[in-house]
């Protein structure tokens, strides 16, 4: 039914109260929002039965082990370890793209794991070993071999989710310092690239194993 039809419809029938666009956007546009046509009732704070406001947990004591240096934070139980690093300690390298645990942006090492840090709480990853980007570029002696094989191989364009590459592909040579091509391909599967940059990351992967193995980048 159009809306002309709709608008007929109820002149037609009083009755029945036809629908049309515009109604609806009178409902929800001059009435101030969708929020405000809810009923009174969905809109009421929550009570506890003795009548005070309910309230969620407070800030909590987090000890975080980072790059070999342990952080004392005081946070909600509810901030993930993205944004304990981003926010309250001016790590930035893992970024928050997705914050949906599907891009890898923001993946860091936890206990010798790749893990989306946005997916993980920093309360959970208390007593772990946590390792970013930042502990992998040295400002003091030579550089990790992972990030100078990145450059070497111009394998990031953006570069925005180099951080989250270089991350997971350290983890993964970690634990598989010879691999194949093929086997770099899967192992960083779950990592995303939207400038299409795979084919040098994958060859920075290689170059860095071999560095790693003690070899020379071909």
């Amino acid at each position: 039914m159009s809306k002309i039809d709709s608008e007929d419809h109820g002149k037609k029938h009083p009755g029945k109260k036809g629908f049309s666009r515009r109604s609806f956007l009178q409902g929800i546009g001059i009435s101030g929002g969708a929020v405000a046509s809810l009923p009174k009732g969905l809109l009421a704070e929550p009570q506890a039965e003795s009548g005070a406001r309910v309230m969620g947990p407070g800030p909590v004591p987090v000890s975080l082990r980072i790059n070999g240096k342990v952080h004392n934070l005081n946070i909600e139980p509810r901030v993930t370890l993205l944004d304990a690093l981003r926010n309250h300690l001016d790590l930035t390298g893992a970024k928050k793209v997705c914050d949906r645990s599907v891009c890898g942006t923001c993946t860091v090492i936890v206990a010798g794991h790749p893990v989306y840090a946005c997916g993980l709480l920093a309360i959970e990853a208390q007593g772990k070993d946590i390792q970013t980007i930042e502990g992998l570029l040295s400002t003091h002696g030579k550089a990790h071999p992972v990030p100078t094989a990145f450059v070497e191989n111009d394998a990031q364009q953006c570069g925005f989710c180099t951080p989250g590459f270089v991350m997971a592909v350290k983890a993964f040579l970690d634990k598989h310092p010879n691999p194949t091509m093929e086997q770099v391909k899967q192992g960083l599967g779950g990592n995303l690239c939207r400038c299409g940059t795979y084919i040098g990351v994958r060859q920075a992967a290689l170059d860095a194993a071999r560095e790693m193995r003690g070899g020379k980048r071909a």
